[in-house]
Formats: C-alpha cells, sequence, structure tokens
C-alpha cells in the first residue's frame, strides 16, 4: 500500500528545504500547504516567537473513523548546521547522501515524510484509524526547545511515538538519558601581548588549562559529557581577559549525572582560580530521562506492528535525547521510535531508501494495531 516511490520523492523534497533550528519558517509555510490540500487545518503555537524564532510547532489533527486509543505522532522540522542549501543523491547501493558538503537532514525528516505517506494512504485505500495528532516541532536540536513550549493539554492522545532515533527500524527506545547544558566562563586580565603580557591573565590558557584535567567523552556505559564550543578574546596581540565554554553531560541515571555535573564544575573552578583567574559555571537540567516497560501499551502496539509486517523488533537503549522526553513528562506514554537514519550530525548522513518505506509499513500497522485494539 506505501508508495515507495512518491515517498522517496516527498523526502527528498524536505531535505532540500532549508530548515535549520530557529528557521523552520519555510518547511512549516511547505507543510500548512500540504495538510491544507488534504483539507487539515494546521495549528501554529507561539514557540517561535518565545523562543527568538521564525516558525512555532504545529499540530494537525485528524479525526479518527473507528474506535481505538487517540495517538500522537511526533517529528521535529529543524537540523543542524550545516543544513544549508543541501542537495541530496540517491547511490546506487539504494543509499541516500548529501550531495554536497552538508549534512542530509533525515534526522528528523524521514519522519515528516513517512507521516505524509502514511495519511495519504490511510485516504486513499479507506482504511480505518482512531483519532491521530501529527505535532511537528522547532528547535529540538537545541535542547528540546520547541516541545518544552508547547501545551500538551490540547492533546487528546493517550499514548505517543516520536519518530527519532538512528537504530534500524523495529527498535523501539525504553530507555534515554537526562541531560545537563553547561556554561563555563573564565574572567582574566587583559594586556598588551607585547609590551607588558605580565600584567595580563590569560582567560583562554587558564580554560584550556581546566579543560585538560576534566573528564570528557565516554565516562561509563550510561554517561558521557563533551565540551562542543568555545569563545574567548578580542584581538591576537592582546591577552585575552575572557573565554566562555559550552558543554553538556548525559547519563540514563540522574544521580550520576548531577555527580559528573559538580566534578566538572569543581575541577574547572580550581583549576582556573589556580592560574590567578576568576570562574563562573552555570548548569541548566533539559529534560528528564526516559524509562520504559516493554508491556506497556505504546511499546506492545509498536511490537505487535512490527511483527505484523516482518520487521524484527528490539527494545533498546540510547545516549541521545527526543522530544519523547518532554512528551513522557507531560503524563503520555511515549516511545521514541527508530528510523534508520544513520551518521546523523555529519556531512556522512545517509538513509537506505528501504529504511524510509519500512518506517512508513510500521507507522500504518500501529495505526491498524491501534483500531484491532478495540474490536
Amino acid at each position: 500500500m506505501i508508495n515507495e516511490e512518491r515517498l522517496q520523492k516527498r523526502f527528498i523534497e524536505l531535505v532540500e528545504i532549508d530548515s535549520p533550528s530557529g528557521h523552520e519558517a519555510r518547511l512549516r509555510d511547505f507543510l500548512k500547504d500540504i495538510w491544507q490540500q488534504r483539507g487539515l487545518f494546521i495549528e501554529e503555537d507561539e514557540a517561535g516567537r518565545r523562543l527568538g524564532g521564525d516558525s512555532g510547532n504545529i499540530l494537525i489533527r485528524v479525526p479518527g473513523t473507528r474506535p481505538g486509543p487517540a495517538i500522537l505522532f511526533c517529528a521535529h522540522m529543524d537540523t543542524v548546521e550545516p543544513g544549508r542549501g543541501i542537495k541530496a543523491r540517491v547511490d546506487e547501493d539504494g543509499y541516500i547522501r548529501s550531495a554536497g558538503e552538508t549534512i542530509l537532514g533525515s534526522d528528523d525528516k524521514v519522519a515528516i515524510a513517512a507521516l505524509l505517506e502514511v495519511y495519504d494512504c490511510l485516504q486513499e485505500n479507506q482504511l480505518p484509524y482512531p483519532d491521530l495528532e501529527f505535532l511537528f516541532t522547532v528547535s529540538e536540536e537545541q535542547g528540546l526547545l520547541g516541545s518544552k513550549e508547547f501545551d500538551f493539554s490540547k492533546l487528546k492522545a493517550t499514548l505517543a511515538y516520536v519518530l527519532d532515533d538512528g537504530h534500524p527500524p523495529g527498535s523501539i527506545v525504553v530507555r534515554s538519558p537526562c541531560q545537563n547544558g553547561m556554561e563555563y566562563i573564565v574572567k582574566g586580565q587583559a594586556a598588551h601581548a607585547g609590551m607588558n603580557p605580565e600584567k595580563g591573565v590569560n582567560a583562554i590558557q587558564a580554560a584550556a588549562a581546566a579543560l585538560a584535567k576534566m573528564p570528557c567523552g565516554r565516562i561509563d556505559e550510561e554517561t558521557t559529557c563533551n565540551f562542543g564550543l568555545i569563545q574567548g578574546g578580542t584581538a591576537r596581540n592582546i591577552v585575552a581577559d575572557y573565554c566562555k565554554i559550552y558543554g553538556e553531560a548525559r547519563s540514563l541515571n540522574e544521580k550520576k549525572l548531577e555527580s559528573l555535573s559538580e566534578k566538572l564544575k569543581s575541577i574547572f573552578i580550581e583549576e582556573v582560580e589556580r592560574y590567578g583567574a576568576s570562574a563562573e559555571v552555570n548548569v541548566k537540567f533539559l529534560y528528564p530521562a526516559v524509562t520504559l516497560d516493554a508491556s506497556q501499551e505504546v511499546c506492545r502496539l509498536a511490537q505487535k506492528a512490527a511483527s505484523r509486517i516482518g520487521l524484527p523488533c528490539r527494545e533498546v537503549s540510547t545516549g541521545g535525547g527526543s522530544d519523547a522526553s518532554i512528551i513522557n513528562g507531560h503524563g503520555i506514554p511515549c516511545a521514541n521510535l527508530s528510523v534508520g537514519m544513520q551518521e546523523v550530525h555529519t556531512c556522512q548522513e545517509q538513509i537506505a531508501v528501504d529504511d524510509i518505506s519500512r518506517v512508513a509499513r510500521w507507522i500504518l500497522a500501529i495505526i491498524e494495531e491501534a483500531v484491532q485494539s478495540v474490536d
């Protein structure tokens, strides 16, 4: 029933629409046209205004034709950089890749393409379905910011699926981490680098000394941390009096996250002060961990659906965050389903053409299982 040629064409069309975080308006407008052509109204919230972006989250309600649990399907519209001017190519090995020096954008446009195809398939084949809600969020890549701004009290859904994981389709994420965002600030003393450097305290060098002592990368099987951005100084001939570093820490265990964050803060302040500069560390809790029981209805429906279409099914853990953390936090059981995207957030990102079809068939089977669960 899935029209694979149409699905592939739609996916390529979507990835070639620029939508980096905070600049999702072009994709929003495209989706508004698509859904309005199908007789459905899009609700847009104020998340864009509150976040300083050009688009809010968009919600599409599809009234059901049969009884069954109301289901929310969620995907995010934004991409990471470099994500402008993407051109996709289909290679002979059956993979779609970027044709240039950009990401591909399968994270998360494979999900959007699949949901559009599933809706068309439901209508063309007059298949029964319960109430459906499609939520497309903004600024997910910046710390799930869009979903944090969404009013979940507006939803009918009693269970939900986010489509945003990189394992092979058929994988259900039952554990995902909590995360802290961290800002490390060093204040030194400016001086002329050639005439009197002795009077200066170099904030960049102090930060480097601290970073050299701080753990980074894989901490244990549940925990990671990273320093991803550094800014500082004003000119090459001035001893830098300021430096800022942005980092993060994640763990499947909240106590480990708290312990690691405190350790990083303590080392940073101690080493910076040892160098004669002053330090400030700001820690922000970004989102909670998710732990699902495989026996929960939201997982069982996905398991049965995978079995229905012959898709190997397994429960997995991930180190990545998703909107599922926020949805679960609002009391709606939500599983993150894998869509097969590979090497995401890099210019080597790719996805198999067959996996795009598997994702669409899996979503369709979940809807069919939801209807049959009340027959």
